[in-house]
């Protein structure tokens, strides 16, 4: 027997892929292929006798239906045809020394594109990337870097070298640095309430995608698998092997992109490969309200229109209100898409009243039944249900007691779920749904799926039963408006469907400063539409200083929404819980009102060139601090919050860029250390060079801050930031600046209305003192 030589032999080839097999005792059947893509290759292994599961993350095109796509499909990808060289058409005949598995004939074939040269060694499949220059950026571990025979235990393999000072980043939502080199990973999500954010693992998404950067340059992979594993970046140390890095998942077959790249392109090609984000509506950007203590209080009705009283009593102009699942309540348990009317008595007077005071729900769904719930039995003998191997409902804890998880990859349950989501929720006014707890703690190998018609082990696909889910939620919302959707759980591709948030957080400083991280660790994971629940969600309420903190950092971030399960007794976390701080609150809340339209047009920016909405300074100067406190909110605001108690101050290294910084319409370059005191506006710069648009009683300002000299572009978006978008006749404003000695020269499209019937003016920031000049 040998287990460690495994020699390929082609079978097939084209244009821009070849096919390549493998059979032995050992091993059975394996087919393994390359596809060449415009800044990508693909490599798949499939075992002849397991099938291949649909992918529902890659999809180029954006389109997906609810069986998924063939993982192996190239439609929507632009392939590039290799420049080959050496032993293309290798065959059999090996020469083998039983006595010394790694001796053989080691034939190998080189790839040249656009974006490196691919060698492939046949023996055991042995890939290394060189850049145009020859220098090595990527390499299988010499042996055993994939499972062929199962030399490492169950499931896939595959191990790549490192080198020591390498950075890692991506991977979802991991805690921790935003570097993650030396660290290792579960793959898995879980309902981890109340988490560490510096090292609880894993958390609510489940997203095996990173970038490498090291010495040679950068590249990143996808493995396209939904079924847990573990990741290791240089934590796992083994004496026998060259030092390395490595994934494993429980998944038999193998299917990994290599994307190539500057860092920040790499994000963009994952990103494109996934799909375009979705254009949320504007109100999602608003404030949104939320805590688990108004709908799980006896009078949650007078308790959530107490809300919308606040708001206007204290001048608040929230978008959306996140219902919390109290309102699902049967004595002490939750049931989902039930009404407890004792709580709540008429669910569309309660709906009515809030759409007339312009504000929306998102209602909380959950995909578990405990076996108490009214629907549970109908739902059993439908079998819609997960199931054990024999065919009997699974069951499972969950919260309240036990339950059964519906299986979204049977047609009938999902079809049965989009019904009760229109009927129940959508029909009653509730036109945007919140789909939370749905990580699917199936780890039981012995309970399956559907799987749309093969049936597939539901500890194979965890986080996709969220994905469908809320799929299917998205289906029976209303489509005459721009719909809104929320998922906790998340895979890659959720951009397409859905905004998320980092979970249920915890409430202190320290958490505060690695959620920041995780949120950097996220936007360069493929995932733009997020925030955090502001002041955290878990334990004691915020003190003074940590809520007036997360704010200033919160009103920077795509989702601003306060969401709280406070300690017991304890007030929730609301703009109003610190009476004497409401003026400072309103103040910040303020400049969140006037900024919602640049963050607006820079997502629609996102949705059209696929690049993050909120990163890391070093995305766009490579040198930075992968560390920093900073970052980018849109391409044009670098936003400066305060992470440490205490603090009164903020110093910050600004990039370098030829035009400068405007602080409080000072220009500003190199290192500046500022007041920032936490009764007050957060620091924030604009970068020289931009015209920032802002909200201004029922009208726009376009502020544009000056060059010394040169010219400005800008083009904003202005619909009525509600309707489906009508791609072919996009209302667009156009403006055109000239900066020069003589003035600064303004040219648009539209005077004094755009598109939208709101009013337009235009304003200057500039050190010069120039005059604004329209054309």
């Amino acid at each position: 027997m040998n287990k460690f030589h495994h020699q390929f032999k082609l079978k097939e080839k084209g244009d821009s892929y070849r096919v390549y097999f493998l059979e032995s005792e050992e091993t059975g059947s394996i087919e393994a292929r390359l596809d060449f893509f415009e800044g990508a290759i693909r490599v798949a292994f499939v075992r002849k006798e397991v099938p291949l599961f649909p992918t529902y993350t890659v999809s180029p095109d954006g389109k997906c239906e609810r069986t998924g796509r063939d993982k192996l499909s190239t439609a929507g990808f632009k392939t590039v045809i290799p420049t080959v060289t050496g032993d293309d058409d290798f065959g059999p005949g090996v020469k083998n020394d039983p006595k010394d598995p790694l001796c053989g004939i080691i034939c190998e074939t080189d790839f040249k594109t656009p974006y490196g040269t691919l060698r492939l060694e046949y023996l055991n499949f042995k890939i290394s990337v060189f850049d145009s220059k020859g220098n090595l950026l990527f390499k299988d571990r010499d042996y055993c870097s994939y499972n062929f025979a199962h030399e490492l235990g169950r499931g896939s393999t595959h191990y790549i070298t490192r080198e020591p000072d390498e950075k890692i980043y991506g991977l979802g939502d991991k805690a921790g640095n935003v570097n993650k080199n030396g660290m290792s990973f579960v793959i898995g999500a879980n309902d981890a309430m109340g988490f560490d954010a510096r090292s609880t693992d894993p958390l609510y998404k489940q997203l095996p995608f990173y970038i490498c950067e090291n010495s040679a340059g950068s590249y990143g992979i996808y493995y396209d698998t939904y079924s847990n594993g573990e990741m290791t970046f240089g934590k796992e140390l083994n004496n026998y092997y060259e030092s390395y890095k490595g994934a494993r998942f429980n998944e038999e077959n193998l299917v990994y992109y290599i994307i190539f790249g500057t860092v920040p392109e790499i994000v963009n090609r994952f990103s494109r490969m996934c799909g375009p984000m979705f254009f949320p509506p504007l109100w999602s950007l608003k404030y949104c309200g939320s805590t688990m203590t108004y709908t799980d209080a006896p009078d949650a009705d007078a308790q959530l229109r107490g809300f919308i009283k606040n708001c206007e009593k204290y001048g608040f102009k929230p978008g959306g209100f996140y219902l919390s699942s109290g309102y699902t309540m049967i004595g002490d348990k939750r049931y989902v898409f039930h009404w407890d009317k004792s709580r709540i008595p008429s669910p569309t007077d309660l709906s009515v009243y809030f759409i007339e005071h312009g504000v929306e729900f998102l209602p909380n769904v959950k995909p578990a039944f405990l076996i108490s719930h009214p629907l549970y039995d109908e739902i059993a003998a439908n079998g819609w249900f997960l199931k054990y191997k024999d065919g009997s409902t699974a069951i499972f804890p969950f919260w309240g007691g036990f339950g059964s998880y519906l299986d979204f990859t049977n047609p009938g349950a999902y079809d049965f779920w989009r019904k009760c989501v229109k009927t129940n929720l959508v029909d009653l006014g509730y036109r945007n749904i919140w789909n939370d707890n749905n990580e699917y703690d199936v780890l039981d190998e012995d309970v399956y799926a559907c799987g749309f018609g093969t049936p597939v082990k539901a500890a194979d696909i965890r986080p996709l039963f969220s994905f469908l889910m809320t799929m299917a939620s998205l289906e029976a919302q209303n489509k005459d408006v721009r719909p809104f959707a929320v998922s906790r759980c998340g895979i890659g591709g959720l951009n397409r469907i859905a905004a998320t948030w980092t979970g249920d957080n915890n409430t202190s400083f320290e958490d505060f400063r690695y959620n920041h991280k995780m949120a950097m660790t996220m936007s360069l994971s493929g995932l733009y539409n997020f925030g955090q629940d502001i002041g955290g969600f878990a334990g004691h309420k915020p003190g003074r200083e940590l809520l007036l903190r997360w704010i200033q950092y919160g009103l920077f971030t795509p989702r601003f929404t306060l969401h709280s399960w406070n300690g017991v007794g304890e007030d929730p976390t609301m703009p109003w819980m610190y009476e004497d701080l409401i003026p400072y609150v309103k103040e910040l809340f303020d400049l969140r009102e006037q900024l919602i339209p640049y963050l607006y047009n820079e997502m629609f920016r996102s949705v059209n060139t696929y690049d993050p909405i909120i990163f890391p300074v070093f995305l766009k100067h490579p040198d930075y601090d992968r560390e920093a406190d900073c970052f980018y909110f849109g391409n044009s605001i670098l936003a400066c919050p305060v992470f440490d108690e205490g603090a009164t101050e903020v110093t910050v290294d600004l990039p370098e860029t030829d035009t400068g910084w405007y602080c409080n319409d000072k220009l500003f370059t190199g290192t500046v250390t500022l007041p920032c005191p936490a009764e007050g506006l957060p620091v924030w710069f604009v970068k020289a060079g931009s015209i920032i648009p802002y909200a201004v009683d029922d009208g726009l300002e376009f502020r544009i801050y000056a060059l010394k000299e040169g010219t400005i572009h800008f083009e904003y978006i202005d619909d009525d930031g509600k309707s489906p978008l009508n791609t072919t006749d996009l209302p667009l404003i156009k403006i055109d600046v000239k900066c020069d000695s003589y003035g600064i020269h303004v040219k648009s499209n539209v005077k004094t209305t755009g598109p939208s019937g709101k009013s337009i003016a235009f304003t200057l920031t500039d050190p010069l003192r120039r005059k604004l000049m329209a054309e």
